[in-house]
């Protein structure tokens, strides 16, 4: 092991995850901090397992030092030990990776989440010595988060096994290659030692390995995460129905639309789900901006979210 020996956090993460929205005030200048504080007590209250913040759908690109720093503080202090809080940590400049890995460190998050450092395409290397980096200044689980989509690197299965050799509380990644073998060759690269998490397709991820899911759609469909609940209940029939009406859910919304035009998307879908958290910031294209296109795509997705709950509702316990 390279990584010094401390006392590494032996925190589990297991389940469906909400990866969430970034609240913001109507003119988008400012966090809202009291949607924050509901929207995050509508999630534990749900029971919702755990939450990240400041993953690519809560925006972190958009936001300054100080607002990061509240978004955090602000969903730490509500959940309040109720579900796990894992937060987005990556930069493409190695000591702000690290400076945000130790301030959520500080502030009580269970875990972090860490894109490698993105645009420059890194070499093997280069990724290596940004997560040792980060690894040696804290104690808590490391999630990696493999999207070569936003990033332009794609950490391989070899490449991950490296980290997991090399430091001790590299443990966790979240695999949206969209490469689907991918969660086998990590799990077997590493002799079963990294926990996968699923970056897309939930049910197919769970059957090769998968034990938990980095999930959206949890921002609207609340209780999406009980999809994990059915598969180790060994209900997949039930997962498979419920994961087709998030299929169709993801179509209206992807129709003409750029790789994460899902983004106003969510956060207009929070509104109607009795949970206002503004619109996106610039350069992503606004809810507004749509018009009655998006007004439109809203109304048939609606009838689904209606449906997926009333399906849940039907399933009795989990």
């Amino acid at each position: 092991m390279v990584a010094c020996q401390k006392g590494y956090s032996m925190t589990t993460f297991r389940g469906s995850y909400t990866v969430t929205v970034t609240p913001f005030t109507d003119d988008g200048r400012e966090i809202d901090v009291p949607a924050l504080q509901r929207f995050m007590e509508w999630q534990v209250t749900s029971g919702v397992p755990g939450v990240i913040v400041l993953g690519t759908t809560g925006e972190y690109l958009t936001l300054t030092d100080d607002e990061r720093t509240l978004v955090v503080e602000t969903t730490v202090k509500q959940v309040a030990g109720r579900a796990k809080v894992l937060v987005g940590t990556m930069n493409a400049y190695t000591p702000n990776a690290v400076r945000y890995s130790r301030e959520a460190e500080s502030l009580g998050a269970d875990g972090i989440m860490v894109l490698p450092p993105y645009y420059y395409t890194p070499t093997d290397d280069e990724v290596w010595r940004y997560y040792k980096a980060v690894s040696e200044a804290v104690t808590l689980p490391i999630m990696l988060y493999n999207n070569p989509v936003t990033s332009n690197i794609d950490m391989s299965a070899q490449l991950v096994a490296r980290l997991v050799r090399d430091f001790e509380n590299i443990r966790y990644i979240k695999e949206s290659s969209q490469d689907l073998a991918r969660v086998r060759d990590v799990i077997e690269a590493t002799d079963g030692v990294m926990n996968v998490y699923a970056g897309e397709r939930a049910v197919d991820s769970f059957l090769l390995g998968a034990v938990g899911y980095v999930n959206p759609y949890g921002n609207y469909i609340v209780n999406s995460y009980k999809l994990w609940d059915l598969f180790q209940a060994g209900r997949l029939e039930d997962a498979r129905s419920l994961q087709r009406i998030i299929d169709h859910i993801d179509h209206i919304i992807a129709a003409g639309h750029p790789t994460y035009g899902h983004q106003c998307y969510s956060k207009a879908l929070a509104a109607a789900a009795g949970y206002p958290v503004g619109d996106v910031r610039q350069p992503l294209t606004t809810f507004a901006m749509l018009g009655s296109e998006g007004e439109q795509r809203l109304s048939q997705i609606l009838p689904l979210i209606k449906q997926f709950d009333e399906m849940i509702a039907g399933l009795g316990s989990l």
